[in-house]
């Protein structure tokens, strides 16, 4: 004869070590309700972007380091080393005789045109690229997209990212354009205002990384090589990167066309701050552009991205 004894079911379950009903109720009520503030979830966002740079470190620096460290070598090192140095108001032939004269050598023009370029290529291609790819096949915008924040806050901090990026990129080429030089080729840099050369480097990197922000919401994927040759090659060849902008003034119209091109007011502010011997384009100027192209492309960027993910 067989006894078999039936428990309900919450005493069935204390016997196993699961807790009732009751309990698991209670463990609900008594949990702490999460609060994802604004700035803990745009924190979050931000470690996120960190962590990925800090493991893409190396590629990241070798792609800082390589097109301003060319650029300085053949420029100032190679070129006066074989003869054939630039020299502004003064000697090609000799350049330290041209130097002592008053000439100001083509390194000292490269301090402030390199930086420029870096900031540019940096903030573009630290937003614009990850943005096509997560855009495309990749399709990661979407978990970022359900973050409690609204959809305009994630694309501010794709411009915040992508202008740290762009402001490390600029500093490190700062020590080589100073130090890649032949004997006698030293550039002349003398900062003349260092919060003015703060606040230049800031806005520079958000402007970039806005136009990147835009730029990576609007193009087509298949059409990304377009990118270097109608945006990247042009700004950087017509931004003052190897020449002041005053010094375009016997082209009058090519002077007032390169206006619109925001890597000019970056050069050109950088020059006003490092090579204050340089003719450079007044202050006013550049600093309304700066901080009016970032209040521009930011808002343009915004709109576009915010349309991206909804869509």
């Amino acid at each position: 004869m067989t006894t078999t004894t039936r428990f309900a079911p919450s005493e069935s379950a204390e016997h196993a070590g699961v807790p009732t009903a009751a309990e698991v109720a209670a463990l609900i009520a008594e949990a702490p309700t999460p609060r994802p503030t604004l700035a803990r979830t745009f924190g979050a966002m931000m470690a996120r972007e960190f962590r990925v740079l800090r493991r893409n470190a190396v590629a990241t620096f070798t792609r800082a380091v390589m097109q301003p460290l060319l650029f300085v070598f053949v420029f100032a090192y190679v070129f006066p080393k074989i003869g054939g140095g630039f020299m502004l108001g003064g000697s090609a032939a000799a350049a330290g005789a041209g130097a002592a004269a008053g000439g100001v050598n083509f390194a000292t023009i490269l301090v402030p045109g390199l930086m420029a370029s870096m900031l540019l290529m940096q903030g573009i291609m630290a937003v614009t690229f990850p943005l096509v790819m997560e855009f495309s096949w990749q399709r990661t915008i979407e978990d970022r997209a359900l973050a409690p924040v609204p959809i305009r806050v994630l694309a501010i901090q794709k411009i915040s990212a992508g202008a740290v990026q762009s402001f490390i990129g600029a500093l490190i080429v700062f020590p080589i354009v100073l130090l890649v030089h032949a004997p006698g080729q030293a550039p002349q840099v003398d900062v003349t205002n260092w919060a003015l050369f703060a606040f230049i480097l800031v806005f520079a990197s958000l402007l970039t990384a806005a136009l990147g922000l835009l730029l990576g919401t609007i193009m087509d994927p298949r059409k990304m090589q377009m990118l270097f040759a109608v945006i990247l090659l042009p700004a950087t060849m017509l931004g003052c990167v190897y020449y002041p902008w005053a010094a375009l003034s016997h082209i009058r119209w090519l002077q007032i066309a390169v206006l619109i091109n925001p890597m000019v007011y970056m050069s050109e502010g950088l020059r006003a701050v490092l090579t204050p011997s340089l003719p450079h384009m007044p202050m006013w100027a550049v600093l309304l552009a700066l901080v009016g192209g970032t209040v521009v492309f930011g808002y343009l960027g915004t709109r576009t991205f915010t349309k991206r993910v909804l869509n």
